[in-house]
């Protein structure tokens, strides 16, 4: 599943603003029109009682008093069926807001009265609504056009804001691995906050040069400082088998003096390449015959099996090359066999080479059981030494991760354990 790409902090801070504006403008606007409305109805009730009292006074205390309507104002007495809007008949006493009388908005006062019955008084609001219309249409304008100019101005400012913090990451994407000198530097416009990760990051970068620059030194003393008396000794037990009159007794300690100074050069070989970086390892590889590197490394390991009873059998071996480091590939092998030989009683081990160079043991040993592979698997993942198991299938682990080859550990029936060790990734090609 391919992850989608974080949006840029700018980009996110100006969505925010957005948001943020939008919701405090639909507020601002809900309130208003909720206290414009309430307003507007006050404004009608007071002006339409005030004007009604008047009316019933008037009527009341002058008996020839006759109400002349006027373009904006009407009074009925709802029960004069002739004139009345049957609309009037339906509303109680109280105010009406927005009652639609002859297709024009209107507010009506409807009161019960003791001489005159019912009365109805009207009031047009058609021109007032069509103008409450209009500046709503342009205060709503207006709002657009200040979301949208913050928005703009916000964006600006916010990319200016964020710019040396975009410069500071574009500097840590752009360090490579194992060039000296590297520093990250801040744009002048940064706040004080990029500076203190500056900071800190560089003193990393530094911190880190010294380590890999004490490890490279290290490495190069080991190599030389290991190398040599295993060299001195493998030649000394050379000359000494080429020795015709050595005892049969001295020949074979003397055999496996030079198996084991072998070994031990393949180790520190192995050693010294997990310690290089992965990229160095091409000028270490070399075409190999895994025919017929498999059965030397079968006859180097015999003498592991002692007095147990125990075989190594080689099921099928394939005619295929590699291209990898020799010695890597050797105590790769070996050293599974090594496991195989030591957790295994009687029986026998079998050994099968693929035409896709997938190296495949079995041992007839006791066996693991799911949980148990699980804990290989989780103290490879950690790189967790076990001094029982050789160089350690954690080290051969890494070695995967180097070349990109595979170590799979399985269960085998009836008994035993099953390793398979793909070094398909090594094929030519």
């Amino acid at each position: 599943m391919k992850l989608r790409k974080p949006a840029p902090l700018h980009r996110r801070l100006v969505w925010w603003l957005l948001g943020y504006l939008a919701l405090i403008s639909l507020a601002v606007f809900s309130v208003g029109n909720y206290v414009h409305e309430h307003a507007e109805h006050s404004a009608w009730r007071a002006l339409l009682n005030s004007e009604l009292d008047s009316i019933v006074s008037h009527i009341e205390h002058e008996p020839h008093y006759r109400w002349q309507d006027s373009d904006t104002l009407r009074l009925f007495t709802v029960d004069d069926s002739a004139e009345v809007p049957p609309i009037l008949r339906t509303l109680h006493p109280g105010l009406h807001d927005g009652v639609e009388i002859a297709g024009r908005a209107s507010a009506v006062m409807v009161r019960d009265t003791a001489g005159q019955g019912r009365l109805a008084l009207v009031l047009d609001i058609n021109d007032f609504h069509d103008l409450e219309e209009f500046a709503t249409r342009w205060v709503m304008l207006a709002s657009v056009v200040m979301i949208v100019v913050t928005v703009v101005m916000a964006s600006f400012g916010v990319s200016r804001l964020v710019s040396p913090l975009r410069s500071l990451a574009r500097h840590i994407d752009g360090l490579k691995p194992g060039v000296p000198g590297q520093r990250v530097e801040v744009d002048p416009r940064g706040s004080s906050e990029l500076y203190v990760i500056a900071a800190a990051l560089n003193d990393y970068l530094a911190r880190n040069e010294q380590f890999v620059e004490r490890e490279r030194v290290f490495i190069s003393t080991a190599s030389h400082e290991l190398r040599t008396p295993i060299a001195v000794i493998t030649g000394a037990a050379e000359l000494a088998l080429e020795q015709p009159a050595l005892p049969d007794r001295a020949r074979q300690q003397m055999q496996r003096v030079h198996r084991t100074a072998q070994g031990v050069e393949q180790l520190i070989q192995l050693l010294l390449v997990l310690a290089r970086e992965p990229a160095r390892l091409a000028a270490l590889k070399e075409r190999i015959p895994l025919d017929q590197l498999v059965p030397d490394i079968i006859e180097d390991h015999r003498h592991l099996m002692g007095d147990k009873d125990l075989q190594i059998a080689v099921q099928g071996l394939a005619n295929v090359d590699i291209i990898a480091p020799l010695g890597v590939v050797q105590a790769a092998i070996g050293n599974l066999l090594r496991n195989a030989i030591e957790n295994s009683g009687r029986g026998t081990i079998t050994i099968n080479v693929s035409d896709r160079a997938v190296v495949t043991l079995q041992d007839p040993g006791e066996g693991m059981s799911p949980e148990e592979i699980a804990a290989v698997y989780a103290r490879m993942a950690r790189g967790d030494r076990n001094g029982q198991s050789g160089i350690g299938l954690e080290l051969i682990a890494r070695l995967c991760e180097h070349l990109g080859w595979a170590l799979t550990i399985e269960q085998s029936e009836p008994r035993g354990t099953r390793v398979i060790l793909d070094l398909s990734a090594s094929l030519p090609g």
